[in-house]
């Protein structure tokens, strides 16, 4: 009873147990198979084409947040203290989360900082999403 009964996939692409049921030739199912193979790769490129759309709209969807951060060399900066501590009591409520001021001794081309404090002591490299501008 199940071999009497075929899938709607099987008849879209046919398979050999399919030609043979219809009458195919070798010859005409290989035919048959190889256009739809052909078929298969234009909608593969169709798929990735629109994923790649897609990719690129998420991309600048994202990217509207991103402020984009650049200091320049004797810059004043602010470096975010590390670790973060989430506290709930109260004692900690008035603590800067920020240290500093600190001057920018370098920048590298990857979006990192070299940091002198005022005492000499150097920090970094800090990446740049850690700093903010020390407005004095």
């Amino acid at each position: 009873m199940l071999s009497s009964v075929t899938c709607p996939l099987e008849r879209q692409i046919p398979s050999l147990r399919i030609a043979i049921q219809e009458g195919l030739s070798n010859e005409e199912n290989v035919c048959l198979r190889l256009e739809e193979l052909e078929v298969l790769d234009e909608k593969r490129l169709e798929a990735q084409q629109r994923l790649e759309c897609y990719q690129a709209c998420i991309s600048r969807t994202f990217n509207k947040k991103v402020r984009p951060r650049s200091f320049q060399v004797e810059d004043l900066v602010l470096v975010v203290r590390r670790p973060i501590i989430v506290t709930h009591c109260t004692k900690n409520k008035f603590v800067s989360k920020w240290d500093g001021p600190y001057v920018v001794q370098d920048d590298y081309t990857n979006g990192a900082y070299k940091l002198v404090a005022k005492d000499g002591l150097r920090i970094g490299p800090v990446n740049g999403k850690f700093l903010k501008l020390h407005h004095a």
